[in-house]
């Protein structure tokens, strides 16, 4: 909130703490050779690299948070798309059915988004047009970015499937390959270090540390975000890309729910409605009331009797 365009010096804080870690405990400082082929993490890097970087710019193209949030819930609909066009795959009636109540509810929300910018632009008549033209930039870029994702998700089912689970390993390269591209981004990375320098100093607890906020609250970032990925990573060994989409998209949910409640941020009944058809459409997409179900019986039985 309060540097809005920060998200590369964030991704590469992010990414330089996982590379130097995996460099250490899963490389072994370079002496482990890769159980998966180097030009496969190429590949997949490309890919993850673009939709990081998409996705952070996105916000500066006037994407709200919540929307931001809403618009990636829909990868399941990306990975339908992509998995009938790339796999040949076939799905259900209700599978389908489950696709359109996503696709509705990222509508309805994107929809009520633009209206608000609409208005917000409406203040300033001269920058209204371009303010607008910088948000339908946005969600191209959310649209791009989540085609991308989608793709990779495919793409590293079908490695697990022909060389085995390396969850570390992935994690490791995945992040240290990208490094360089970061190279690109040197200038807004510095600029936005010397603005972290001049926010206000800040004791951390416990140790007493003093240091600006800014750089306290990157820290904390790159922290949880590790936590997050490495369990996301190894998800993605273990599970069907289509179990980690569902996994990754309630525990958008849960951000989105914390993102309007402490920020405040502005979501009327419509965004609501929004997000329910999204979320009940993925619970349908994966089936949950079918696993629910005997289990639930089982559960009654030990009453009845």
């Amino acid at each position: 909130r309060q540097f809005p365009g920060c998200g590369n010096i964030v991704t590469f804080s992010q990414f330089l703490f996982i590379a130097v870690e995996g460099f250490i405990f899963e490389a072994n400082f370079g002496r482990k050779r890769p159980a998966i082929p180097i030009r496969n993490y190429f590949i997949m890097v490309a890919m993850f690299f673009t939709v990081s970087v998409v996705n952070n710019y996105a916000l500066n193209l006037n994407i709200a948070m919540p929307l931001h949030m809403i618009f990636r819930s829909g990868s399941l609909i990306a990975s339908m798309a992509l998995g009938i066009i790339i796999l040949k795959k076939r799905y259900s009636v209700s599978k389908y059915a489950s696709i359109a109540l996503v696709s509705l509810g990222i509508f309805t929300c994107t929809f009520m988004s633009a209206k608000q910018v609409a208005s917000d632009s409406s203040l300033n008549q001269e920058d209204g047009p371009q303010v607008f033209l910088w948000w339908l930039l946005g969600i191209a870029a959310l649209t791009f970015a989540l085609l991308m994702s989608a793709r990779m998700g495919i793409f590293q089912e079908t490695l697990y499937q022909r060389f085995g689970k390396h969850s570390k390993e992935a994690l490791f390269y995945n992040h240290a390959l990208p490094l360089p591209g970061f190279l690109l981004l040197a200038p807004n990375i510095y600029h936005h270090a010397v603005l972290f320098n001049q926010s206000e100093p800040f004791q951390v607890p416990v140790i007493g540390l003093t240091l600006p906020i800014m750089w306290f609250y990157l820290l904390m970032n790159v922290i949880t975000q590790y936590v997050c990925i490495r369990g996301v990573f190894i998800l993605t060994t273990e599970c069907t890309s289509l179990t980690v989409t569902l996994v990754v998209t309630l525990r958008k949910f849960v951000s989105l729910i914390f993102s309007i409640l402490y920020f405040q941020n502005p979501f009327t009944g419509w965004h609501w409605l929004g997000t329910a058809f999204v979320f009940v459409g993925t619970l349908m997409y994966t089936e949950v009331w079918n696993s629910l179900g005997p289990f639930l019986r089982r559960r009654r039985r030990p009453k009845e009797e």
